[in-house]
């Protein structure tokens, strides 16, 4: 997720550079020489659902079929103050300071309402929508699709690529547990390879992600949620470019993880600044999926479950909150 400050960039080691900065470089780069030529939807002009547009009623039977026990665990971090935010995000919840109303009736009814203040879709677990991330330079920046930003910009939410846009997922889920294959927690800057993923797919006998699925990393990076926010937010472990096109040609919707922008931080290349979140959401329309609760999933050696999260249908905005479940 690309951080909107300066204090942000810091954090991650990239102090001396603007957002405009990084996004010359990122189109500079080899891995980038096609810049906003590569911006072509896979699913038709003008979708705005991107890798959503692949839940079919064939992969939500298979996800069922995968619902062995029954049991339903949530994937979402609670959201609270104390987690780790960035720059001069905020999640602050305030109540009526006593009753809303009431009471109310022969029955005394009486109720209470909260209000909340906070970004939408980029604290605690988060889900990245199409128009979270884009590509700038040249002679317009743009978005998926290859939507100019012109076109995506407002002032009360973008007016194109909104939430509103994308389908609810119901799909086959892969953990893919790198504490297991590492036999340690990741550290930060530690880059997953697609070998990596198909060595711990050998290790954990199951079959590789295929069209439609989402897909979860367990780094072991969670363990420093709210216990060590400095550490958290300083960088961390994740895919890189090699594994986000491994996964890109699988067909996958969703890449997932323990950590807050599920690619590598800092980057192998010290040119690039969140690469991996322009392959995906921006040329290919494939979600990413921050701070997941993967180790509930890792502790019960659970590798495949059913991933089930409809984001909030906020007309407008650039992500989602809410508590994705996976029922094994």
């Amino acid at each position: 997720m690309l951080k909107k400050s300066l204090v942000a960039l810091a954090t991650v080691s990239l102090a001396t550079v603007s957002l405009a900065t990084v996004s010359l470089m990122a189109t500079s780069t080899a891995s980038f020489a096609d810049g906003h030529a590569a911006l072509k939807s896979p699913y038709g002009e003008g979708d705005q659902a991107g890798a959503s547009n692949l839940m079919t009623a064939e992969k939500a039977l298979e996800a069922v079929s995968l619902m062995k026990s029954g049991t339903v665990v949530s994937l979402g971090r609670t959201y609270e103050p104390a987690m780790p935010l960035f720059g001069s995000r905020v999640f602050a919840v305030r109540g009526t300071g006593g009753l809303a109303g009431g009471p109310l009736g022969a029955n005394n009814v009486i109720w209470m309402d909260d209000f909340l203040a906070t970004e939408i879709g980029q604290v605690g677990t988060q889900f990245d929508g199409l128009a979270h991330i884009g590509i700038g330079g040249g002679n317009e920046n743009m978005f998926y699709g290859g939507t100019p930003a012109s076109e995506v910009v407002g002032g009360y939410g973008v007016n194109k690529l909104g939430m509103e846009h994308v389908k609810p997922f119901f799909t086959r889920g892969v953990l893919i547990d790198m504490v297991a294959l590492k036999g340690k927690p990741m550290e930060a800057g530690e880059e997953i390879t697609a070998d990596d993923i198909k060595a711990a797919l050998e290790k954990q006998g199951i079959a590789p992600p295929g069209k439609g699925d989402m897909v979860a990393f367990h780094t072991g990076w969670g363990q420093h949620w709210i216990k060590d926010n400095a550490k958290f937010n300083s960088g961390c472990p994740g895919i890189g470019l090699d594994a986000a096109a491994y996964l890109a040609e699988q067909g996958i919707v969703i890449a997932g993880a323990d950590t807050w922008p599920v690619e590598v931080v800092p980057n192998p290349d010290p040119m690039l600044a969140f690469p991996v979140h322009q392959e995906l959401i921006t040329k290919r329309g494939i979600f990413i999926h921050e701070n997941l609760a993967t180790e509930r999933l890792a502790e019960a050696g659970v590798y495949e479950f059913a991933y089930i999260f409809s984001p909030m249908p906020t007309k407008g905005a650039t992500g989602s909150p809410g508590a994705p479940l996976a029922v094994y």
